[in-house]
């Protein structure tokens, strides 16, 4: 099968064969066995010559435990960057080639890892390709067109959004465009908050930039430097695009949207950003993050290597705690066309920071984080024919819920006036682009999560994940999948019409969020 480029997911159980689980329990009680005491190291010379690598050290036993395990974390040649007391996560740098073997002897250390592969100094995003940016003829073409068509109540370039329909967004809209006390966090590769398409639903106390693993609320610090992705910003609009006669429609076109900036300039979402962005999110009030990336430098993390095991166990964390303090959290599941409930999958891709190699994993044991993490939804994209889209990934008992992420239009070609299968999105600078992926995906779901807590803004989480498995709309296996009609399938559904490895519980519907 043509393949467009590449990279990326749970909640309550309703419907038979619903992924989502809730877990909302953090911090480990056991004790440890075989355990340095707490605020020592064994006696033998800290090594401060190797490569200065980023870690995480996830501690048990409550905040006094975290106290101690700094002190046996400076013992080891290790210096804490920051410490999030509150689900015992501490973020260390070290030149200690031995520090992660060493703090793992700690009493009170549940487990401590590497972030990376490669010193401190690509792209996880789950988009396909390049954008394709419009440019201003077409914008005006596009905008002359729309006002002789004189379509009421839409913006000039929504009739080339196909994916609003598709999810019924534009009927949604005319009961509602959503409430400005609820709040969408783009935990991504930078917000450009000055687009005037963005500008209106922007939540700057909301907004931060967690890159270095502890938050720089600098203004405008949560915005994409020159030259770094534009994947954040197309993200934001997806989701809150005003309607405000410019431009594109977001989904909830009437609720904030903040931004909180976790990938490098070179792309890389490490663990200890991803931490902080979490952590950032559940205690400044957001109701819905969005996870459009995979946690680098390991597509998936393997729980019988000690250093993945942490990553897991840090994010883990991070997704609960801010499951707890009120949020959904939703995450795309991949652009590989894997199957993720398989019994094992070639990784090709990993370490992605140094040189990766072929590696052959079991989905069920080695997570995509944080999109395979209990409680995460992940959702599946499918394209303009409202079939899978060719790259998307799938899986029973994994994916949750579908919604338009685009497909090549050779593929997936939509009906007029729209005119590329693709996803139309604001970019940074005023611009205006098409992308496609999972990550155009999991927006659309995080925009009618939104929605939800618009019409019940007191559902918790677990209620507003069960609303969203409810109402989507049933979707049955195509038979057979065959997207570039070369006379092979190209992936195989199990499951039935309310419940599948393709489609989850359904497509997203985002006209039966707003009806009370």
């Amino acid at each position: 099968m043509a393949h467009l480029g590449s990279r990326q997911r749970r909640a309550l159980a309703l419907p038979a064969g619903l992924a989502l689980t809730v877990s909302l329990g953090f911090l480990p009680t056991g004790t440890a066995t075989a355990a340095t005491a707490a605020g020592s190291v064994p006696a033998a010379a800290v090594a401060t010559d190797g490569p200065k690598l980023s870690y995480v050290v996830n501690t048990r036993g409550g905040r006094s435990t975290v106290s101690s395990v700094k002190k046996a974390i400076a013992e080891a040649g290790g210096t804490v960057v920051t410490s999030y007391d509150q689900i015992g996560v501490i973020v260390v740098t070290s030149q200690n080639p031995e520090f992660a073997k060493t703090v793992r002897k700690v009493k009170g250390v549940d487990s401590a890892g590497a972030t990376r592969t490669a010193p401190l100094s690509a792209q996880s995003t789950t988009d396909i390709g390049a954008p394709k940016v419009l440019s201003a003829e077409e914008v005006a073409a596009a905008t002359a067109k729309a006002k002789a068509n004189k379509a009421a109540d839409q913006d000039p370039l929504e009739p080339l959004q196909w994916d609003l329909p598709a999810i019924k967004a534009d009927k949604a809209h005319e009961k509602t465009l959503g409430s400005r006390n609820v709040t969408v966090a783009v935990i991504d590769t930078g917000v450009d908050d000055t687009h005037p398409d963005i500008a209106p639903n922007f939540d700057r106390a909301a907004s931060v930039n967690c890159v270095g693993g502890k938050p720089d609320t600098t203004e405008g610090a949560w915005r994409p430097g020159t030259g770094e992705s534009p994947h954040g910003t197309h993200v934001a609009g997806e989701i809150a695009a005003a309607k405000n006669g410019i431009g594109v429609t977001g989904v909830a076109p009437g609720v904030k949207v903040s931004g909180i900036k976790v990938s490098t300039p070179a792309g890389f979402f490490y663990t200890e950003a991803v931490v902080c962005g979490f952590v950032w999110a559940a205690e400044h009030g957001v109701d819905v993050t969005n996870n459009s990336y995979y946690t680098d430098p390991w597509y998936f993390n393997c729980k019988n290597d000690p250093d993945q095991k942490a990553l897991v166990e840090a994010v883990s964390r991070a997704t609960r705690y801010a499951e707890k303090k009120g949020a959904v959290n939703v995450a795309a599941a991949g652009n590989e066309n894997y199957d993720l409930a398989s019994d094992s999958i070639t990784d090709p891709s990993s370490p992605n920071d140094t040189t990766p190699g072929d590696r052959v994993i079991d989905p069920s044991e080695c997570l995509d984080i944080p999109t395979q993490l209990p409680g995460v939804v992940t959702v599946a994209s499918t394209g303009a024919k409202g079939l899978k889209s060719s790259f998307s990934n799938y899986g029973l008992g994994v994916i949750d819920i579908a919604a338009p992420g685009g497909d090549s239009t050779r593929y997936q070609t939509p009906a007029p006036p729209a005119v590329s299968g693709l996803i139309l999105g604001p970019l940074p600078g005023g611009n205006y682009g098409y992308m496609a992926g999972t990550s155009m995906a999991s927006p659309h779901v995080a925009g009618v999560a939104a929605l939800l807590k618009s019409t019940h803004p007191h559902a918790s989480p677990q209620a507003i994940k069960a609303l969203l498995s409810v109402q989507a709309d049933d979707t049955a296996c195509p038979a057979p999948y065959d997207i570039d009609g070369d006379g092979e399938a190209d992936a195989v559904c199990e499951g039935g019409k309310g419940y599948n490895s393709f489609y989850g519980a359904g497509i997203v519907d985002a006209l039966a969020a707003v009806r009370k």
